[in-house]
C-alpha cells in the first residue's frame, strides 16, 4: 500500500513480525514515535483485506492487533513507491482454543495456530508475495501447513494451499474453521468422546435442529466445499484372520477355508505422487505389519 511516509524506515526488514506492541526491528533511531505511522499501514492493510473479501467491516486492524496475542507479519517491496518501498499484504495468525470433528465425528477440544487474515495486494498477486510469506510463517513458527487451523480461506486461499502444499481434502466443521487430513494425526491429549448431540452433524446431511446456523462475516458456503470423500477412516487397512481361542495355529478350522489368490499391494491414492509435496499431510501412513498374516478378501474397510 503506498503511503506518505518511509516504509523502509519503518520496517527495515523485508518481513516484519509485529505483536501487540507495534514494534518493528526493536527501537526505532528516529525522533518521533513510529507507532502511530505503523499503526496506520495496518489498518490500511486491513482495510484492503476487507475490501477484497466482501467484509462490512476489517478484521485486522492495529487496534485489535494490540488487544490479542496474535503475529502479524508483513511484507514489503523495499524498492517501490520511488524507494521509500510498498507494504505489499501481511498475513495474521493466532491460536485459539477450538472444538472440532475428527474424520470418525468425534469431539475434539484443541488449541491450534490458526490462519485469522492472509492478504497480498490484488495487483502484485501471482508473484509469488504470499507463497513468501507463508513460508517465513511456517519456518519461523516452526509448523507444518496441515497443522493448521484456517479461518474462514477464501476460495483462492484454498487453491494457494493446494496448489503449494496439496492440502485439498477437508475434514467438515460445525463451525467457521477449515482443517485438513492430517490435522488430527499423531495429536497427543485425551482421547476424543462421540458427540452425542446429532444436530451437531449439520454438514453431514440434512438434520437440522431450530433456526438455521448463524451467517458469519464471510460466506459459509465455503466450509461445504471440502471433499466429503476425506471421512475415509482406516482405508485399506484389511481384517486377519484369527484362529479361535484353544485352537491351534495349524487347526483343521483353518483348513477348511479356501486358498485365497494373493493379493497386489493396494492401489495408491488418487494426487501428486511421493516427493510431489514436500509436506506429508495428507493423513499418516498405514502401519506395516510385522509378519504376513492371511487375509479375508474382499472384507477391506471400503470408502468411496
Amino acid at each position: 500500500m503506498e503511503t506518505t511516509f518511509d516504509v523502509n524506515h519503518l520496517f527495515p526488514e523485508t518481513i516484519t513480525v509485529l505483536d501487540q506492541n507495534l514494534i518493528a526491528g526493536g527501537k526505532s533511531l528516529g525522533r518521533s514515535d513510529p507507532q502511530p505511522q505503523i499503526a496506520a499501514v495496518i489498518d490500511e492493510l486491513g482495510r484492503a483485506s476487507a475490501k477484497a473479501q466482501y467484509l462490512t467491516a476489517p478484521i485486522t486492524s492495529a487496534s485489535k492487533l494490540q488487544t490479542n496475542k496474535h503475529h502479524l507479519y508483513l511484507l514489503k517491496d523495499g524498492e517501490s513507491n520511488g524507494g521509500r518501498g510498498l507494504a505489499v499484504g501481511f498475513l495474521k495468525v493466532g491460536y485459539k482454543k477450538l472444538f472440532l470433528l475428527d474424520q470418525q465425528g468425534a469431539h475434539v477440544e484443541t488449541e491450534p495456530l490458526c490462519v485469522l487474515d492472509f492478504f497480498v495486494k490484488e495487483n502484485l498477486q501471482r508473484h509469488g508475495y504470499g507463497l513468501e510469506l507463508f513460508s517465513f510463517m511456517l519456518q519461523h513458527k516452526k509448523v507444518e501447513p496441515v497443522l493448521l487451523a484456517y479461518d474462514r480461506p477464501s476460495p483462492k486461499f484454498h487453491s494457494f494451499l493446494e496448489k503449494h502444499y496439496c492440502l485439498k481434502n477437508s475434514v467438515p466443521q460445525v463451525n467457521n474453521f477449515v482443517v485438513f487430513d492430517g490435522f488430527f494425526a499423531n495429536r497427543s491429549g485425551s482421547t476424543p468422546s462421540p458427540l452425542t448431540d446429532q444436530g451437531m452433524y449439520g454438514f453431514f446431511g440434512p438434520v437440522a435442529k431450530g433456526s438455521p446456523q448463524k451467517t458469519g462475516r464471510r460466506d459459509q458456503a465455503l466450509l461445504t466445499n471440502g471433499e466429503r470423500s476425506c471421512a475415509r477412516g482406516a482405508e485399506g487397512s484389511s481384517l486377519a484372520f484369527v484362529s479361535p481361542r484353544g485352537s491351534s495355529p495349524l487347526s483343521p478350522i483353518v483348513g477348511i477355508l479356501p486358498v485365497l489368490p494373493k493379493q497386489g499391494p493396494p492401489a495408491s491414492r488418487s494426487g501428486p505422487g511421493p516427493g510431489t509435496c514436500p509436506w506429508g499431510q495428507q493423513g499418516p501412513e498405514p502401519p506395516s505389519p510385522t509378519h504376513q498374516q492371511p487375509q479375508l478378501q474382499g472384507k477391506a474397510h471400503q470408502f468411496p
